[in-house]
């Protein structure tokens, strides 16, 4: 018995056993490593005259025998003589294929498309067998040489008792032994004897190597009626034979290496649908080609709706990641930023580089460039939808458009450059989804910030007094409704506008940066000048009565002012500070133990409210129980403008019965 070239017994072990954790990619890597003998084949007829090879007579088989315990994988490539079979079977981590494409890297076209890089795939197949049997014959070679190992100490090479037929190879695996029956309460070890049956085979292919470019072919068992004899009656019940037919498992054409102009979006759609387990169709489909110093074709899909885990923690978000049509992983999240984690897709790129189990990926400048690349491709198009189908795009925004606004909150700020104008608010004037830049492009002159209310309620918020103040001065308010919102805003700070290109009738706008202000802080200077010296008027003549307020309601509110803005309210409370009433309610529904930080909250009063009037007689008799009174039923009634819950609702009922 041979030995292998190398500390053998570890490093085979390490190849079998911890390169790989999947071990349903030994199918893969043996298809793969056929696929390139036949690719080999292909690539020596195109140089010598003299081997002349159909595409047709190509093709890769697979079977099994459940008795024998054994998976061939067969291909009619070109084979290997006997000293290839000892340099690339006996020396772990040789790569015949590499030394190949280094051997002809100038020669290589389209035609060929080789696809080991390590020399270690072919050792995945001990994660599942006990013994390998590899029988080939190189071309042109009359002889057959049969290597044989069970993965231990080394292996068996000599000449085959019989002959192949043809040139190519076969590897013939023989199964491990069922595992044991699990004791109780411990989980059963997946088996061995689902690789043995026709739908395991066919599962392994579809997923992994659906798109080889050679067909994989299989002996299939099938069905059919048997012809009904002519003297059946009308109660005759069809009778069925089963039969085996060689079947194609692969498509081998993966449909996005075809042009545009080839495909139906329907074609799209039903590929979508089946890849991607989705009953409906997508909303945007984005196919591209990149070419220069990265090669890769994508085909991405926006969903039509939001699946139901999308905001789990279980949620997996990734694009499916090819190299040369090879399945490499199911979701590499690396390629979709989290506030993309809706879009599906596949990246399909011959360049990018794996790690040696091509299970994961380098971290490279490649596989970064691949990912801005494709961030760029989905902004772009979700832009065209939201300037070309609003609908479809309004729809799209109530799917996914919390993910968007949480990508500028997680990453402070940072990433509000190219998500802000995809973000979509409720106008208040409008009554009607806008853009910043569309609600900008409508701001009154000399407004210089954009005005927003947060809340668990469009109809609520447009009630609210302060809002229906801002909304008479002729400001538009945003009503926002998702609990990332205030967050969102908080993380921007200002919205920058580009610069717009005026005309006869309009007059333009420079590029500039709008603050967002939220319309319950204390800080709109929206008041004109009679309204702010009325209200310092009344601040000043009545300073005891709001002193005597405020210390009533204690460390409920920082102060009690005079309102310097109209409203119809007796009273509002507004905030000062980096905490909103709307943000101290959010967090306040956070995890049981956790202190939510409180907003500084300001009273103010409706100097020209008949109720503003009864503060001043309760003030004037002295009456501290009734004033006391007063300013709770007011505070707690502004409470319930803004949405938020009386500290203590039962000393309100009781409050306003006494009123009664």
């Amino acid at each position: 018995m041979k030995q292998f070239k190398t500390e053998s017994k570890k490093l085979l072990d390490l190849m079998a056993n911890s390169i790989y954790t999947n071990r349903d990619i030994f199918l893969r890597e043996l298809i793969s490593n056929a696929s390139d003998a036949i690719d080999k084949l292909s690539f020596m007829s195109l140089t010598n005259s003299a081997a002349k090879l159909g595409d047709e007579d190509l093709e890769i088989r697979i079977s099994y025998d459940k008795d024998a315990r054994t998976i061939t994988i067969s291909d009619n490539g070109i084979g290997m003589t006997a000293d290839e079979l000892e340099e690339n079977l006996g020396t772990i981590a040789h790569s015949g294929s590499e030394q190949f494409k280094e051997d002809n890297a100038e020669a290589q076209g389209g035609e060929v498309d080789i696809i080991g890089q390590f020399g270690v795939g072919f050792y995945s197949s001990f994660m599942v067998a006990k013994q390998v049997r590899v029988i080939s014959r190189a071309y042109g070679s009359d002889e057959t040489f049969v290597w044989e190992s069970d993965g231990a100490e080394g292996y068996t090479l000599e000449p085959a008792a019989e002959q192949r037929a043809t040139h190519g190879t076969d590897v013939i695996l023989t199964l491990r032994d069922e595992p044991a029956a699990p004791a109780d309460g411990e989980e059963a070890e997946k088996g061995f004897d689902t690789y043995l049956s026709e739908w395991g085979l066919r599962d392994l292919v579809t997923r992994y190597s659906n798109y080889v470019r050679h067909p994989i072919r299989m002996m299939v068992s099938k069905s059919r009626a048997l012809p009904k004899p002519e003297d059946a009656g009308d109660d005759y019940t069809p009778e069925y034979e089963d039969y085996e037919e060689l079947e194609t498992l692969n498509s081998m054409t993966p449909i996005w290496r075809k042009r545009k102009q080839e495909v139906e979006q329907s074609d799209y759609n039903e590929f979508y649908k089946s890849t991607f387990h989705d009953w409906e169709d997508p909303a945007r489909t984005i196919p591209f080609h990149v070419e220069g110093t990265l090669d890769y074709h994508a085909l991405l899909f926006v969903p039509g709706r939001a699946p139901f885990d999308l905001y789990s923690k279980d949620y997996e978000k990734g694009l499916a990641l090819y190299s040369s049509n090879v399945l490499i992983m199911e979701k590499c999240a690396d390629l979709l930023p989290d506030y993309y984690n809706f879009v599906r897709g596949v990246v399909d790129s011959p360049d990018v580089s794996l790690n040696i189990s091509r299970e994961t990926l380098q971290q490279n400048r490649q596989l970064r460039a691949m990912a801005r690349s494709v961030e760029r491709q989905i902004t772009r198009n979700l832009q065209d939808m939201r300037d070309n189908d609003r609908e479809a795009y309004e729809k799209f925004f109530d799917n996914f458009g919390r993910g968007i606004k949480f990508g500028i909150y997680n990453s402070y700020g940072a990433k509000a450059d190219p998500l802000a104008d995809l973000l979509l608010f409720w106008s208040a004037r409008e009554e009607k989804m806008v853009t910043f830049a569309e609600y900008v492009a409508a701001m009154k002159d000399g407004q210089d910030a954009i005005y927003y209310v947060a809340g668990d309620s469009r109809e609520r918020l447009a009630k609210m007094p302060i809002v229906r103040t801002v909304l008479d001065k002729g400001y538009d308010v945003l009503l926002c409704t998702q609990d990332v919102d205030e967050f969102t805003f908080q993380a921007m700070r200002t919205y920058h506008a580009a610069a717009v290109a005026g005309d006869s009738e309009n007059k333009g706008r420079d590029a500039r940066d709008y603050d967002l202000k939220n319309v319950t802080s204390g800080d709109l200077d929206l008041a004109s000048e009679e309204e702010k010296e009325a209200a310092e008027k009344a601040t000043s003549e009545h300073e005891d009565l709001f002193s005597a307020l405020a210390s009533k309601l204690g460390d409920k509110v920082e102060k009690v002012v005079a309102a310097s803005s109209a409203t119809d309210a007796p009273a509002r409370i507004t905030t000062e500070g980096p905490v909103s009433l709307e943000m101290e309610r959010v967090l306040a529904q956070g995890p049981e133990g956790m202190e939510a930080p409180h907003s500084r909250r300001i009273l103010e009063l409706n100097v020209a409210h008949p109720v503003f009037q009864k503060l001043v007689d309760a003030q004037e008799a002295q009456d501290d129980e009734k004033l006391a009174l007063y300013a709770s039923l007011l505070y707690d009634q502004a409470l319930l403008v803004e949405g938020l819950s009386v500290d203590d609702p039962v000393a309100f009922a009781q409050n306003v019965c006494s009123l009664m």
